[in-house]
């Protein structure tokens, strides 16, 4: 069986409090499970709670031998690795694997560098565990044990990946952060930059950029997609690398997802809110064959 437990479901920064009780505060980390295989994506601060619970409910006593996946090494995708637990427990062993964005520095540098004496009283050097890092572009690769894995670059202001899991017919995406691709040429004639040429150029750009997109998504039992904003919302955020709930729900149909999760919460949406909007979207989306979930700390769907 392949499924998702959602341990922190919030974009750019934590938001514990009353308000934030239904859907969680903690910021994105995912426990996908391919059977037996564990896979963890993001280092968010729901890692802190992860690391707690895989710790206590450890009833083989063995060491822990984990893969993580990174999204890319934005501050609230990667916060909480300091505060996991496994990494202090003699015997863990980690594979981290993740894109960087600037040439001169590694996916381990960019960890170990929250683990400096300027933030954090312990050092990378200090951990028990054994921490292997890997810097990942567009690829497909076998983890053995029949679980395939792909990778896709979203369009993020860093390199972000998305990650294709797939396990004994089964497929769970994950696309955080990701802002649909758009013609950045002007495409008034009445502009004094505009060129017709460059602006067809630019459009079918977009289109070849979205199009790989939406094969990427294709067939998913399970898209847990950035929504960070409503579709009013994304308009006044254009660059900042995010999407639109209404975005999401129409490249899920296009690619025949079959569940859509909402997921990225803006920090400043309360549960009321999140629920008013998850009632309206499975409405909208009635009869058109997908089913729409708003990730809560705690859930877990299975594929």
């Amino acid at each position: 069986m392949l499924s998702v437990c959602f341990w922190g479901v919030r974009g750019s920064i934590p938001c514990p409090g009353r308000n934030t009780i239904e859907f969680g505060g903690n910021t994105t980390c995912l426990e996908i499970r391919a059977d037996e295989r564990l896979v963890i994506v993001d280092l968010g601060t729901g890692i802190k709670p992860l690391g707690d619970y895989l710790i206590a409910n450890n009833s083989k006593a063995a060491p822990l031998d984990l893969d993580i996946f990174v999204s890319h090494t934005h501050w609230d995708h990667i916060m909480g690795f300091p505060m996991f637990t496994p990494i202090f427990i003699p015997g863990t062993k980690m594979r981290i694997k993740g894109p960087v964005f600037f040439n001169e520095d590694s996916l381990q540098s960019v960890i170990s560098d929250l683990l400096s004496y300027r933030y954090w009283p312990v050092r990378q050097s200090e951990l028990a565990a054994k921490i292997d890092f890997e810097e990942l572009g567009e690829t497909s690769f076998d983890m053995g044990q029949g679980l395939k894995i792909s990778t896709k670059y979203m369009n993020h202001p860093i390199l972000s990946l998305g990650y294709r899991f797939e396990y004994k017919g089964k497929t769970i995406v994950t696309a955080f952060d990701h802002e649909p691709f758009r013609n950045l040429f002007p495409t008034d004639p009445k502009d004094p930059s505009y060129n017709e040429e460059v602006a067809r150029e630019g459009e079918l750009a977009a289109k070849e950029e979205n199009d790989k997109i939406l094969r990427f998504y294709s067939g998913a039992d399970i898209l847990i997609h950035d929504t960070q904003y409503t579709a009013e919302e994304f308009e006044k955020r254009l660059g900042w690398g995010h999407s639109s709930f209404e975005y999401a729900i129409e490249a899920a149909c296009q690619a025949g997802v079959k569940k859509l999760v909402f997921f990225h919460h803006e920090p400043s949406s309360k549960d009321e809110r999140l629920e008013s909007l998850e009632l309206k979207y499975k409405n909208e989306v009635k009869g058109r064959n997908l089913e729409i979930i708003m990730a809560r700390e705690g859930y877990t769907i299975n594929a």
